[in-house]
């Protein structure tokens, strides 16, 4: 038994769930959330200058919103602000900032919601996929990658939940990953770091659904990114404008769980039925 296998198991399981899923995506399109008014939206978007951010925030950038970016490289950060004013944003504003200084996140936040005058919209997606063999020598690094990929991120929810459950309105969007629907021998480090993000986001949605603010945990599968560039490429590798574009109509519909591409759905699906004691013979 071995990846390959699975994989094209999981492939013609996925193509069987396709119909359903794109009349579900029809009906949610059908949607709009009840932050979208005549002006421009304000959107908070942490993690900017990851490829598949920058990539959803030309869409929002095309819509003429208006946008405060966090990112910690200057150079990069400055750059994708020029490229979004260039692409129509109404405004811009950026701000440099270590995620992992969690201390620092009232401010941040503080800071994003006063320019903006406000907060519609908020996408996370700040993360660092490091290196399983180097976490499992140590706790050090270990820890390091579940402060970056979870507790940070957490750090961050925490009072945006407060603030758009006390204004009954809004989108709260996070990329989580396809790793954490099951612990896999080759990430497990990270994948349980999504996983633990998976599930907050879980209850933190039945949280606000009554407030009518939209929880939207992202799934992606394989992207054709930076943070992938040392992984071979395979054919179910996409780039990240796909990925964005299918983000973007997730909080456009205020959807619940979207995986990207939508076959990840049914790849995951039977990845996460395989029994234990043909998982652990499996190299995945």
């Amino acid at each position: 038994m071995n990846r390959k296998f699975f994989i094209n198991t999981a492939l013609g399981f996925a193509a069987g769930l396709g119909a359903a899923r794109l009349v579900k995506s029809r009906q949610d399109r059908q949607r709009r959330l009840s932050f979208r008014n005549t002006g421009p939206r304000k959107v908070l978007i942490i993690g900017a200058t990851s490829a598949i951010a920058a990539e959803t925030a030309r869409f929002f950038a095309a819509a003429g919103d208006d946008l405060f970016l966090v990112g910690r490289n200057p150079q990069k950060t400055a750059a994708v602000t020029n490229d979004l004013q260039v692409r129509g944003a109404n405004r811009v504003e950026y701000r440099l900032q270590d995620l992992a200084d969690t201390a620092q996140h009232a401010n941040l936040l503080a800071a994003a919601i006063e320019w903006l005058g406000g907060l519609d919209i908020v996408l996370i997606a700040h993360g660092t996929l490091g290196n399983q063999k180097a976490c499992q020598a140590g706790y050090d690094l270990t820890e390091k990658e579940l402060t970056t990929n979870f507790l940070s991120v957490v750090s961050l929810l925490t009072p945006l939940a407060n603030h758009f459950e006390q204004q009954q309105r809004g989108a709260i969007a996070v990329i989580s990953s396809v790793a954490g629907d099951r612990g896999r021998q080759s990430n497990y480090v990270y994948g349980a770091a999504k996983a633990g993000v998976s599930a907050f986001l879980q209850g933190l949605r039945n949280r606000l659904a009554k407030s009518g603010v939209a929880v939207i945990t992202i799934k992606p599968g394989f992207v054709d990114t930076p943070m992938t560039a040392g992984i071979e490429k395979g054919r179910l590798f996409v780039g990240p404008e796909v990925v964005a574009k299918g983000i973007y109509q997730a909080i456009e519909t205020g959807q619940d769980v979207v995986y990207l591409p939508w076959f990840w759905g049914g790849i995951m699906t039977v990845i996460k039925h395989i029994p234990e004691s043909i998982f652990k013979r499996l190299s995945l």
